[in-house]
């Protein structure tokens, strides 16, 4: 703030006031304007720059209707440069270590870098089609060299990219600049270097260095991780396959199950969501600025462009459309990321018992010695990890909803509001991948709480009516279900009492005896069966691959 404007303005407000004084002023109002341009030069041949004890008292905090106001100078904010503690988005900050392994692939160095790739592939797939005679075969060290730029591409050269975009507003344009300043000394390449780009259209080049981007990401870091997450849940569920476990249905107690079967769901239910990834093609065209060829057929018109371009998509490893516009329509984006954000969803559902299971004793958590709970209670151990995950899953998930229903509508032939969208392929997986490491490290601090498990059950005789009146039907005694209602509905229902009523139904001695047998905990059906049941390595063995 300055003080000597400051003054000015408060005069000129004082001067200006009419008969009262407004909240906050200075007391000018009853004097005319001159005497309040004379009383604000006089103030301010007094005034000196703050101090520190001068602005507690003069500006202190107050209250102005329903909101606090600071009414101290803040003075000027540092211009810092990007670390962890300086980045806006906590993908970049605060969670970096667990987020890093995608900067290769979805910072703009990586989107570069892709591009880069893009249009020396594309040099190279000319000079291998006959016909065109102006880019002949390359020889071996030309071939080195090209592989050098692609493949040696580093943060120098990325800078160099950036310093020739401040100078042509145009991104990938610069990235063609940069490739014939980077090639312009070789004698081979420096005779064909306009046909870098050749017939291109920008979104030529963007559409297979985002799809690049994303398959290499997927199967390199995003769904690695995933088959890991499935991989610990199933651990869960064969290591607790016998473990007893009180279900609940609409909050309150249900039929027994054990607790590896209920995490045996949740690994099935991922694993089976995983298998709809190699269902979805990544795909990129070539085909220039309207998606016809246009430029390719008025300089080369008898060269089959439809198999050039096929060739050269499929050769970076994915799916030709040959149906488009400028753009690639983005409809697989949005398949893509519809099927992570159902996995997502699941993980939300997983997330939201094991919190609830923890709430209920069934779990014990691991304690890291140095670690606080709470800032006030000192005995808290909170479910922290799943509350990230559950938090960074929801909000991948508004990203991932919202691009994939922003890509796949682009006016006419093309407009421009699918480009910034596209830089954030990687934020909304982002948080996804955070979230599924934040769920990893709570599995990993998940200690199974038998002796509380087994006390829930022992006060829960009342899921024994089941089974009862399931056997009841079986052997004709009549209105099996309404004496069991009788006997346990909104009643206190202990051993003795189900015994006791067991004892007096006229059942064959058999059928009585393994009744009596029967425990809360020994009731739990196929649970361990289903879970032993199962191989891991076979249900995860077809999912979790983009092709």
């Amino acid at each position: 703030m300055n003080l000597t404007n400051g003054a000015a303005a408060l005069a000129a407000a004082g001067a200006g006031g009419g008969g009262g004084t407004a909240a906050g002023a200075f007391p000018l109002a009853s004097a005319s304007a001159a005497a309040a341009a004379a009383a604000a030069a006089s103030m301010l041949t007094t005034v000196e720059e703050p101090s520190a004890a001068m602005v507690a008292r003069e500006y202190p905090l107050r209250w102005r209707g329903t909101s606090r106001e600071n009414c101290r100078p803040l003075g000027k904010f540092p211009d810092l440069d990007i670390c962890s503690l300086t980045a806006v988005s906590p993908l970049d900050g605060r969670y970096e270590q667990k987020v890093r392994d995608l900067r290769p692939f979805f910072s703009e160095y990586g989107l570069i870098r892709y591009r880069v790739i893009v249009e020396v592939m594309w040099l190279l797939k000319l000079s291998e089609i006959p016909e065109i005679t102006e880019v002949p075969s390359f020889s071996a060290d030309a071939r080195s060299f090209l592989d050098q730029v692609m493949y040696g591409f580093d943060l120098n050269d990325a800078l160099d990219v950036k310093n020739i975009e401040k100078v042509t507003n145009h991104d990938v344009k610069a990235v063609e600049y940069f490739l014939k300043k980077k090639c312009q000394h070789h004698p081979e390449i420096a005779k064909v270097l306009e046909y870098f780009h050749f017939a291109c259209t920008s979104e030529d080049i963007n559409n297979l260095a985002h799809a690049l981007a994303l398959k290499e990401a997927l199967n390199n870091v995003i769904f690695p991780t995933m088959v890991e997450l499935c991989k610990a849940i199933y651990n869960m569920a064969k290591q607790n396959a016998s473990v007893s476990m009180l279900s609940r249905t609409h909050g309150q107690t249900a039929s027994p199950t054990t607790l590896g079967k209920e995490m045996l769901v949740f690994a099935h239910r991922l694993s089976e969501q995983g298998k709809e990834f190699p269902k979805i093609q990544i795909l990129g065209k070539f085909a220039g600025a309207v998606g016809n060829y246009n430029a390719h057929m008025a300089a080369y018109p008898d060269i089959d462009w439809t198999t050039v371009s096929k060739d050269f998509v499929t050769s970076f490893g994915i799916s030709f459309n040959p149906y488009v516009t400028q753009i690639e329509p983005h409809d697989y984006i949005a398949r893509l990321f519809q099927a992570f954000a159902l996995f997502n969803n699941i993980l939300v559902d997983f997330d939201r018992d094991i919190w609830s299971y923890v709430s209920l004793g069934y779990f014990k958590q691991i304690v890291k010695a140095g670690e606080i709970g709470s800032s006030t209670m000192p005995h808290k151990v909170n479910p922290i990890d799943f509350e990230n995950s559950e938090g960074n899953l929801s909000l991948a998930n508004a990203l991932l909803s919202g691009i994939s229903g922003k890509l796949v509508i682009s006016r006419w032939q093309r407009d421009l509001t699918d480009s910034t969208v596209l830089r954030n392929l990687g934020v909304g997986l982002g948080y996804s991948l955070l979230a599924y490491k934040s769920a990893l490290q709570g599995i990993r601090k998940l200690q199974v709480n038998e002796s509380r498990l087994t006390e829930d059950l022992e006060q829960s005789w009342e899921v024994l009516a089941e089974p009862i009146q399931t056997v009841m039907r079986r052997y004709g005694i009549p209105e099996p279900y309404e004496r069991l209602k009788e006997l346990t509905r909104g009643q206190s229902v202990t051993k003795e009492r189900i015994r006791d009523f067991v004892e007096g139904l006229e059942l064959p001695e058999e059928a009585k005896s393994g009744l009596l047998s029967l425990t809360p905990q020994a009731y739990v059906g196929a649970a361990a069966g289903l879970v032993n049941a199962v191989n891991p390595d076979v249900s995860l063995s077809d999912g979790f691959k983009v092709l």
